[in-house]
């Protein structure tokens, strides 16, 4: 029996198991919270450490199931004689991630994004634009120390953590931990006298630079796509630098419209075009001239849909490659046509289908259909019913009050 199980929990394993069951244990969450891979699971990591240090040693083992932790604290095991995470973590797997402590990844900055619009022209041809920033970059006069060599000192009111933790009563026997920024050092861990700092960046160890990149838009590339510059963010001293990542907003374009590979355009022609043949020009987005044609006695129906191949956008990197130029013709109907020109039109075209009219039909007229009259006048309707509804609720309280 054991007096609790909270270690074996924690490894998610039972009391009684066996030394390969707790290594395969400790083996999956170690790789599953370690910092490098979950940055906010610090505290996890250490737990499961500490966890299968004492359940994978015979005498704490011992200790823990015959007592707990609190016999572990009066048998001198204490939190600071545990291993420290991370040995533990490279002893159990030869050097850990990337081949040992030497070896594990920088600490890397934030990165920052910044948005650019493009034009769908640019995206169909490629361009090149600037961009100025501003980013942070580190102080050449004191290279990053802040001020004087030895001058920084440990922060005294968070002992050089750069966190805080405020404990709250919240009830009988309820306490709260906040954990908070150091407001003493701004989380540094340290902090320099005044008469001892940097005169150019103040203590802060970083100023303010203006960087300009040259951002390459690619021919095919879409909305949305990333363009990153490894190395180019922000820069603070023991971090490595994070990335500046572009992200492209492509603008709406007057004519064109894309899908995927796809260009689409609408395209507007008249009555006689759509029945007895057209000509058109279509102007690229690269400035070029294409002429469509449909030959005399072929009918355009409204809404007809047809395609020229390879005259879409690029594909992205392969760029010699193109998708489809879509196009929808809309005929273009006339309001009115001169009543002597009727009896010509109608030996030009199909005749009209015979309809029988029985004597009981009746006879309505046709009139132009606005749906935003139709709204205005259900609005209308509505304000005079609320109206009303006051009014009445109006006078049943006046007359209660009577």
């Amino acid at each position: 029996m054991v007096k609790e199980t909270k270690f074996y929990d924690i490894l998610g394993v039972k009391p009684g198991c066996s030394q390969d069951d707790l290594k395969k244990a400790y083996r999956k969450l170690a790789l599953k919270f370690h910092p490098d891979k979950n940055p906010n699971e610090g505290e996890k990591f250490k737990q499961i450490s500490q966890a299968y240090e004492v359940l994978s040693d015979p005498e704490k083992k011992r200790i823990y199931d015959a007592g707990g932790e609190q016999a572990l604290k009066e048998g001198g095991i204490g939190a600071s004689s545990f291993t420290s995470p991370m040995d533990l973590f490279d002893m159990f797997f030869g050097g850990g991630f990337g081949g040992g402590r030497a070896r594990r990844r920088e600490r890397k900055g934030k990165d920052v994004v910044h948005q650019l619009s493009v034009t769908l022209e640019e995206l169909y041809k490629g361009a090149v634009r600037k961009l100025a920033l501003q980013k942070n970059v580190i102080c050449d006069k004191c290279e990053g120390r802040g001020g004087k060599k030895g001058a920084a000192e440990q922060c005294p009111t968070c002992r050089g953590t750069g966190m805080q933790v405020q404990v709250q009563q919240l009830g009988p026997g309820m306490i709260q931990q906040i954990q908070t920024v150091c407001s003493e050092c701004k989380g540094q861990g340290e902090r320099i006298n005044p008469k001892d700092r940097c005169k150019q960046c103040n203590g802060k160890k970083t100023i303010r630079d203006r960087k300009i990149l040259e951002v390459n838009v690619d021919k095919g590339m879409v909305d949305g796509q990333k363009i990153v510059f490894s190395g180019e963010g922000d820069q603070e001293p023991e971090l490595e630098p994070g990335d500046i990542i572009i992200v492209l907003d492509e603008k709406p374009h007057p004519v064109f419209k894309r899908n995927g590979n796809d260009l689409i355009i609408h395209q507007e022609i008249e009555l006689v075009e759509s029945l007895c043949g057209f000509q058109r020009v279509i102007r690229t987005l690269d400035y070029r001239e294409l002429v469509i044609t449909a030959i005399p006695g072929e009918v355009t129906k409204h809404g007809a849909v047809k395609c020229v191949m390879n005259e879409g956008m690029p594909q992205y990197k392969n760029p010699f490659e193109k998708g489809r130029l879509i196009i929808q013709f809309l005929v273009k109907f006339p309001d009115t046509i001169a009543p002597e020109l009727i009896p010509t039109l109608e030996n030009c075209l199909p005749p009209r289908p015979e309809i029988m009219i029985s004597d009981l039909a009746e006879e309505c007229v046709l009139l132009p259909f606005d749906p935003e009259q139709e709204a205005r006048r259900r609005s209308t309707k509505n304000v005079y019913d609320e109206d009303d509804d006051m009014h009445g609720h109006g006078q049943r309280v006046q007359c209660a009050t009577n």
